[in-house]
């Protein structure tokens, strides 16, 4: 899918040196199609690694797709600069002047918080209050899934006795639903995590349907019955390298951090890690994109 970007965001050069195809503002110009609208909430520390993790599977298809990037209205970021942000991100005043086929909610570091303890919570519901109204399909990844069954389904995060780190194999609960189509039955999500959300909390719930879950990481992909809502918890988004970044970091402050599980050649973080979710990854992204998003939403999708 040709992801039209800013020219110079930093994530098209890296893009396109693996062959992404990505299209600027002028290129798009030319091509009389509606691209489909897509706005990525990005809570992320690390905002251009995540942008490019996220641009990167949503080019894997054959339609446009138009990327506004958003920022939290009252919050400072401590480690993208200002500049970046102003440049290449909108806030959610602007945000709130248009309609989007689709959301992308990210995760963020600060689980072991209280929702409404998070310095940008109430933005941040502003932004899932509007987008049940005024976007087709949401997705919500980690923290942001979390924060988002929490506000729409009052179902609480617990609390695990360490954090949730490695690789875990998922098993899906359906074989109809069009998200998970043409997976394996046992598939691969990156987990980095210190809370949780109980299956029988999710379960007692109509409105929501559990999609996948592991015996080892609990429920992983849960929609609402609507198909407007999708939560994964975790990150199929994340690099090969990403897990042992963390890792390393947190050893470099000598905080309490495992081997994270299933993921380096026989455990030893200093073998190279190889992927084993990039396929399962690049298919959910697509799937996501053309059935609950593509499938769905109108030509001229005004309200």
């Amino acid at each position: 899918m040709p992801v039209k970007i800013q020219s110079d965001l930093p994530a098209r050069k890296i893009l396109q040196q693996e062959n992404i195809f990505v299209m600027t503002d002028e290129r798009a110009m030319t091509q009389d199609i509606r691209p489909l609208k897509l706005a990525i909430v990005n809570l992320m520390p690390t905002k251009i690694a995540t942008e490019t993790q996220l641009l990167r599977l949503l080019s894997n298809t054959p339609l446009q797709v138009e990327i506004s990037l958003v920022r939290m209205e009252h919050h400072v970021s401590k480690n993208t600069g200002e500049e970046h942000l102003e440049k290449f991100y909108i806030g959610s005043e602007e945000l709130f002047k248009h309609n989007y086929d689709g959301m992308i909610i990210t995760g963020a570091p600060v689980e072991q918080m209280p929702f409404e303890q998070v310095d940008y919570w109430q933005d941040l519901t502003k932004i899932m209050d509007y987008a049940r109204k005024n976007v087709y399909c949401t997705l919500y990844i980690c923290w942001g899934a979390q924060a988002g069954l929490y506000h729409h389904y009052g179902i609480q995060k617990q609390l695990l006795s360490k954090k949730l780190f490695g690789v875990f194999s998922n098993t899906r609960k359906t074989q109809a639903d069009p998200l998970l189509r043409g997976f394996d039955d046992v598939f691969p999500i990156p987990q980095s995590r210190h809370t949780t959300i109980k299956y029988g909390d999710v379960a007692s719930h109509d409105d929501l349907v559990i999609l996948a879950q592991s015996l080892e990481s609990g429920v992983s992909i849960v929609k609402s019955k609507d198909n407007r809502s999708v939560f994964i918890t975790g990150h199929l988004e994340y690099d090969t390298n990403t897990l042992a970044d963390e890792y390393w970091r947190d050893k470099g402050k000598n905080l309490p951090i495992d081997i994270p599980v299933h993921y380096f050649p026989d455990d030893n973080p200093e073998e190279q890690p190889c992927s084993s979710w990039r396929s399962t990854a690049h298919l959910f992204y697509s799937n996501w994109l053309n059935y609950y998003v593509y499938q769905e939403t109108p030509y001229n999708f005004a309200q």
